[in-house]
């Protein structure tokens, strides 16, 4: 019979404790715990209409409605994050870009230059790294010393034909004019 009685006793104390509903829980408790709110919040949207005036159902979707502005904002910070790294990243790949094209024009219009020179049996000015021309593969004129007579009178009328005036070529009359031999008279003329 003592069993029976401690049966019945805890069968009763179990029945009043299950019968007492536990206190609702507060905004800051849902806000505090957000896997708690989840559940809530999907038990109570549910059903929509039996759920509109429990106080625990109204609580989580005050807790919701405060921690969404602030998820939200930590979200828009993160794609902000993000979104200036990508515009970093295109950056950097449109500036490489267009400095591949501008040496790629630039070597063009090298090959251009020097397919252009190649007719006239030129070879094109080399330049060092820092944009400096270099003369070593430009046509140099060598004119060898005289070793005779034959030379010297040749020196001589080259340096009579250097005295005269430059002509441009062309069929322009050209005007001599003889150099007085006395400095004092060429100033009085």
């Amino acid at each position: 019979m003592k069993n029976r009685v401690t049966i019945l006793l805890c069968g009763l104390g179990f029945a009043a404790a299950c019968s007492e509903e536990p206190p609702p829980r507060s905004v800051d408790y849902f806000a505090r715990n957000p896997i708690v709110l989840e559940a809530v919040v999907v038990r109570c949207n549910e059903d929509r209409y039996e759920t509109r005036y429990d106080v625990e159902c109204i609580n989580a979707r005050e807790a919701a409605r405060r921690i969404s502005p602030k998820k939200e904002a930590e979200r828009r910070a993160v794609l902000e994050v993000q979104s200036e790294a990508k515009r970093e990243a295109l950056r950097a790949t449109q500036e490489a870009i267009a400095e591949q094209q501008r040496r790629a024009a630039d070597a063009e219009k090298e090959r251009a230059e020097a397919e252009y020179l190649a007719q006239f049996g030129e070879l094109p000015p080399q330049q060092e790294e820092g944009g400096v021309e270099q003369g070593g593969n430009l046509p140099v004129a060598i004119i060898p010393e005289p070793e005779d007579d034959i030379g010297a009178t040749r020196n001589s009328v080259f340096d009579e034909e250097m005295s005269r005036p430059p002509s441009d070529g062309g069929n322009a009359p050209v005007v001599e004019i003889e150099p007085a031999d006395d400095p004092a008279e060429a100033d009085n003329e």
